[in-house]
């Protein structure tokens, strides 16, 4: 089987001829293993056997005229200071309450996404990794940056009208750029690649009821957007949203990425048992305690194989780690021991 047959063999409900393997990297994690593997990106990930590989539009924002200490300007405005991204330096809608207000703020157009070279950007691959493409649409994550996290919650309570049209004006965005990423090349595409964290370390970051009323309708625009296409969907999602995942995969939600073990709820026995065999489970192999912890190769293994043992019964897995990117703090050593791992994982 070719990478992409695997891939789509897991999520079809059938066993590959092994196991599918994703490997996310931080850059200053790419860096290191390609210096210590001496060999470029797409080379380690040919080494490691990784299945997937990410494809987006490029985004043409100006990043021109910052404000002091402003590294990164978001599609909405918003201006960031800190590590890669940042954190939001100010949150400009922070005082609305009117569905008024917020039709008045200068939303962004959907020229702020070049598409025309996703076909060679994908056609360099020649059909052989599962592709993974469309706008990562963090609509939670851009919600907080415009209205400010606690103050998103009180909207949500106080101006429910208004907090649903905020997330629905941020979705119809990435909804519109990723079907020009489709309408480009979706014939080229595997999987609607979404992320939006909405778990913490003890339990979802807000109740059931709120998550269906108010977040559960975007994403399930995105989903229907995926299917449209005739492309799976998965999303990713850092934390402990156990209770959240019924609802996910009640809209049509394909996959699920990262699956911290170590979160509440999220404890791999019961992942599997609860949902195993209703949706695809991509990660779970704890990237703080096993990965960055570990103190030998051998001690890794034996971590990963438990793991493997777990979500690997009957398929509808894919073996990667708990988190979307690995850090650079991990030691190259256990990453090569877990991928060791997978190489020698044989089905149940």
């Amino acid at each position: 089987m070719t990478s992409r047959e695997r891939v789509h063999a897991v999520f079809n409900n059938q066993l590959p001829d092994r196991m599918p393997r994703w490997l996310g990297m931080s850059d200053e994690f790419s860096l290191k293993i390609q210096n210590y593997l001496d060999m470029d990106e797409e080379g380690v990930r040919r080494f490691v056997k990784d299945d997937f590989r990410v494809v987006r539009g490029r985004f043409t924002g100006s990043q021109e005229n910052l404000a002091e200490g402003a590294t990164w300007r978001s599609p909405f405005g918003v201006e960031r200071k800190g590590i890669g991204f940042g954190m939001p330096l100010s949150h400009p809608l922070q005082d609305v309450t009117t569905p008024e207000e917020l039709e008045a703020y200068n939303w962004p157009s959907t020229d702020l996404i070049d598409c025309s070279l996703l076909r060679d950007d994908i056609s360099r691959y020649e059909g052989e990794y599962a592709i993974l493409g469309g706008e990562w649409s963090p609509f939670w994550h851009d919600a907080i940056d415009l209205v400010g996290h606690e103050e998103l919650y009180f909207l949500m309570f106080d101006y429910p009208e208004t907090a649903r049209l905020l997330f629905e004006k941020i979705t119809d965005y990435y909804v519109e750029n990723s079907r020009l990423f489709f309408e480009e090349a979706g014939d080229l595409t595997d999987i609607f690649f979404i992320g939006n964290d909405l778990g913490s370390q003890s339990g979802p970051l807000m109740g059931i009821n709120q998550f269906r009323e108010f977040l559960l309708p975007s994403i399930k625009r995105l989903v229907d957007l995926g299917h449209e296409y005739g492309l799976k969907v998965m999303m990713h999602c850092c934390g402990g949203y156990r209770p959240l995942i019924p609802s996910l995969i009640e809209i049509g939600m394909d996959g699920l990425h990262a699956l911290q073990p170590d979160c509440h709820g999220m404890e791999p026995e019961g992942i599997k048992r609860d949902f195993g065999s209703h949706i695809v489970l991509n990660g779970a192999i704890d990237s703080h305690h096993i990965l960055i912890n570990g103190k030998s190769a051998q001690e890794v293994k034996q971590g990963c194989r438990r793991v493997l043992d777990i979500m690997g019964r009957g398929g509808a897995y894919i073996a990667g780690a708990s988190h979307d990117t690995i850090l650079e703090e991990t030691p190259v050593e256990n990453v090569l021991a877990m991928f060791e791992a997978v190489d020698e994982y044989e089905y149940l």
